[in-house]
C-alpha cells in the first residue's frame, strides 16, 4: 500500500494514531490537574514502566491537556549527568515569563523570576546551569546554597505567582530516574512544601521501574505524596484497537489472523505494535493486510528494532556489561535471581554486584524484588541472543 498513507508512527515519544487502552490513566491525570487548578489538594503522578510502553507519549498528552486547560506546563527531560538545577532553570524561566506577560500576575511573577535568579546562583555548585536571567536576585529567597531549602523557596514563589493569575504550574519530567538521589530528595521535599501551602504547583513524571525504590530511599513519605501509576503492555483488546482503527480510517482492512499475529509477536508493547503495523502496511500489495504480510513484515520490523531501538542501548554497554546481559538472556526473559546469573557466568554474586549496579544506573536493568534482576527493555533477551549468538 501507499507508504504516504501509512498511519503508523514508530518513534521516540511520537503519539500513535490511536492512543488505545490509556483512557483511565489520562482521566486520572485530568482530574488531578483540575483539582490543583481549583486550589484543591491532589497528589502528583508518577508513571513508571519498561521502555517502549508509551510513557513519554502519555506525558505529551497530559502536557497538551494542561495547556488546553490554561495551565502552564514546564517540560523537562532528565538525561544522565545533568543536575536538577540545570534542568529546571531554563524551562522555569520560560514559564514565569509567560505569567509575567499577564497583567494580573505581574508582581508575583516578577518575584518568582527574582527567586529563580537567586536559585541560579547555585551554578557555583552546579556548573552545568546554562541560562541567562535578566532579573536581579532577590536577597534571602532561594539563595542559601542548600538545594533542598532553595528549591522549596523557588517552587513556593512559582506557586504564589500561578495562584495570583488563577492558573497552575505543572512540572512534566521525563526519565526522572536519572536525577541524582540527593537532588531527587530536594525535589520531593519542595513539592511537599508546596502541597502544604496548597499552592497550584504539581508534577507529572515518568521513569523506569527502579524509580519507585529510588523515590522511597530519597524520602520515606514519597509514597503518600505521589500517586504511582504503572504503565505496561496493552491487553489484547486495546492492542487490537491500536492496530485496526488506524488501518480502517484509511479505508483499508486487516485480517483477524494478521492482527492476532502482530499482537503475539509484539506482546502488546505499544512501540512494537507501531513497528509491526508500519511494516505490515508497507509490504501489503492491496487494501487488505494478510497473515502472510505480517509474517514477512516481522523480519523487517525486527531488523529495524535491532539496528535502532535495541542497538542504541547495546552500544552503551562495556564488554563486561554485555557479557552480564548475555548471561541473563541465556536464562530467558526474566526476572532472574542474581545467583542464577552468577552461576551462568561462573562467578560469585559479590563479584558481579558492581556490574549489576552499573547496569541499573544506566537504565538497562531493574530489581523487581530483592535479589531479582530484570531487563528494562522488553524482548531484550532475544536481541542479546541474536547479536551475541556464540556466547559464552
Amino acid at each position: 500500500m501507499d507508504p504516504r498513507r501509512n498511519p503508523f508512527a514508530p518513534g521516540a515519544g511520537t503519539q500513535p494514531p490511536e492512543l488505545a487502552g490509556r483512557d483511565e490513566l489520562i482521566e486520572r491525570a485530568e482530574i488531578a490537574l483540575d483539582r490543583i487548578a481549583a486550589g484543591r489538594p491532589a497528589r502528583s503522578l508518577i508513571l513508571y514502566g519498561l521502555r517502549g510502553v508509551g510513557k513519554t507519549v502519555l506525558l505529551g498528552k497530559i502536557r497538551a491537556d494542561a495547556e488546553a486547560r490554561g495551565l502552564v506546563p514546564v517540560r523537562i527531560e532528565a538525561p544522565e549527568n545533568r543536575s536538577l538545577p540545570a534542568l529546571l532553570a531554563a524551562p522555569l524561566r520560560t514559564a514565569l515569563l509567560k505569567l509575567d506577560r499577564l497583567e494580573a500576575a505581574k508582581s508575583g511573577a516578577k518575584r518568582a523570576l527574582a527567586a529563580l535568579a537567586s536559585f541560579a546562583k547555585l551554578k557555583l555548585r552546579y556548573a552545568d546551569i546554562e541560562v541567562s536571567l535578566d532579573f536581579e536576585p532577590l536577597m534571602g529567597i532561594a539563595d542559601s546554597g542548600d538545594l533542598e531549602a532553595d528549591l522549596a523557596a523557588l517552587l513556593i514563589a512559582v506557586g504564589e505567582a500561578a495562584r495570583e493569575r488563577g492558573t497552575a504550574v505543572v512540572l512534566v519530567i521525563d526519565e526522572v530516574q536519572y536525577v541524582e538521589e540527593e537532588q531527587l530528595s530536594a525535589l520531593i521535599s519542595a513539592l511537599h512544601a508546596v502541597a502544604q501551602e496548597r499552592l497550584p504547583v504539581t508534577m507529572v513524571a515518568a521513569g523506569l521501574p527502579q524509580l519507585l525504590s529510588r523515590m522511597g530511599r530519597a524520602k520515606s513519605y514519597s509514597e503518600r505524596l505521589f500517586e504511582y501509576v504503572p504503565v505496561g503492555a496493552l491487553d489484547s483488546g486495546a492492542a487490537r484497537v491500536a492496530i485496526t482503527l488506524p488501518i480502517e480510517r484509511e479505508g483499508a482492512e486487516i485480517e483477524p489472523q494478521a492482527v492476532a499475529a502482530i499482537i503475539a509477536a509484539t506482546e502488546g508493547y505499544p512501540y512494537f505494535l507501531q513497528e509491526w503495523g508500519k511494516h505490515s502496511w508497507d509490504i501489503a500489495f492491496d487494501e487488505t493486510i494478510t497473515l502472510q504480510d505480517v509474517e514477512n513484515a516481522g523480519v523487517m520490523a525486527l531488523a529495524e528494532l535491532d539496528s535502532s531501538f535495541f542497538r542504541v542501548r547495546f552500544d552503551r554497554l562495556t564488554p563486561t556489561e554485555k557479557r552480564y546481559m548475555r548471561a541473563m538472556a541465556a536464562l530467558g526473559p526474566g526476572p532472574h535471581r542474581s545467583g542464577d546469573i552468577a552461576d551462568a557466568m561462573g562467578k560469585q554474586v559479590t563479584q558481579l554486584a558492581p556490574i549489576r549496579n552499573a547496569l541499573i544506573r544506566k537504565g538497562m536493568l531493574f530489581s523487581p524484588a530483592h535479589g531479582d534482576t530484570a531487563f528494562t527493555v522488553p524482548m531484550f533477551d532475544a536481541f542479546m541472543r541474536r547479536i551475541m549468538p556464540d556466547w559464552p
